[in-house]
């Protein structure tokens, strides 16, 4: 069907859906949403997913909600379904008995940019609405997403980014110019990054930490990367992470609440870069252990190895870790591949 003319002749007080497996949601998927959201007055968004698909479900549920919740009724799919009609007998059956249980009345207009919409539509009673079957209005698909989120940046939704974001975390000892590495690389890459939660968070308080702080510690660290990611351009760059959080911890505290030294194993970075000791101390209230460097460096890279965390000892003076570490992060073997001013 000609979509100009649909639009035209479409009285707008109709009953629409759109199905999917949206991993992840792409402009092509809100292409194809938007012009929907035109041609009827109420709109369901069903979300499929299956519990061994690369992308949880209920991530996609989330981004969908986030995209559409205010403009549409958006619902979760759980079934174990089938995903092709040689799967099983009662293909068919099956998807529309799935389909029925979630809306609460049946479309009218079933859209879609795939061939299987004509028969999906006639086994819901429904009219088929085909709209940019080629990708030509909008040539992006999510397997193309998936495999390499970095190249099709642009059709990636701000809410879906932070998933793909690639993150470097940069940790170490003690006056090894963490700070000072991150917001250059940061700038360097045109993007976004992350500053050490702990040191804002004391300086505010004015007094020395105590056990009570680490948890508020860690619960900050995890919000500001989380809402810095959502601004990143391809990459984020995070000075400290709850690692470095669960080593000063049982420094400090001889422990580190169980909850933290969980989500530090479950935090994924995909480089992490670790500062050699070999610059000079610079004084800070905030640093009590001048003499401990080496004994900080050898439990850093302990607690790396333990999480079979990648990194990279960087090392030299302030220029030579910069060079070194821009370098390293454009190294494909990292799969970061990013290109500059882009």
């Amino acid at each position: 069907m000609v979509i100009d003319s649909f639009r035209k002749k479409q009285n707008t007080q109709k009953r629409g859906m759109v199905l999917g497996k949206f991993m992840p949601p792409h402009r092509g998927h809100q292409h194809l949403i938007d012009f929907a959201l035109e041609c009827v007055e109420e709109l369901s968004i069903l979300v499929c997913s299956l519990k061994s698909e690369p992308i949880a479900g209920e991530l996609r549920f989330q981004w969908m909600r986030e995209l559409y919740g205010t403009q549409a009724h958006v619902f979760h799919i759980t079934d174990e379904n089938p995903s092709y009609p040689h799967e099983h007998p009662d293909f068919w059956e099956v998807w529309t008995n799935s389909i029925k249980k979630v809306l609460p009345e049946t479309p009218d207009l079933v859209f879609t940019s795939e061939d299987y919409g004509d028969e999906l539509a006639r086994r819901l009673g429904a009219k088929h609405i085909l709209v940019d079957l080629r990708r030509e209005q909008v040539p992006i698909s999510a397997t193309q997403i998936r495999e390499n989120p970095l190249a099709y940046w642009e059709f990636i939704p701000s809410c879906v980014r932070p998933f793909f974001v690639k993150r470097v975390a940069i940790v170490g000892p003690e006056s090894t110019g963490k700070t000072t590495l991150t917001e250059k690389l940061a700038k360097h890459f045109e993007t976004s990054w992350t500053p050490e939660f702990a040191r804002g968070f004391l300086d505010e308080k004015g007094t020395d930490c105590l056990i009570e702080d680490i948890a508020l510690i860690a619960k900050g660290q995890i919000e500001t990367e989380e809402e810095k990611a959502k601004e990143a351009n391809k990459i984020l760059f995070c000075d400290t992470d709850l690692m470095t959080t669960c080593i000063w911890s049982e420094y400090l505290f001889k422990e580190c609440p169980p909850w933290i030294e969980e989500k530090s194993y479950e935090q994924k970075y995909d480089l992490t870069l670790l500062m050699n000791i070999d610059i000079p101390w610079v004084a800070d209230p905030q640093r009590p252990a001048p003499h401990l460097r080496k004994y900080f460096l050898d439990w850093f890279k302990r607690e790396l190895e333990k999480r079979e965390r990648n990194y990279i000892l960087i090392s030299g003076n302030y220029e030579e870790r910069f060079a070194l570490a821009s370098l390293v992060i454009q190294d494909s073997k990292f799969k970061i591949q990013i290109e500059l001013r882009t």
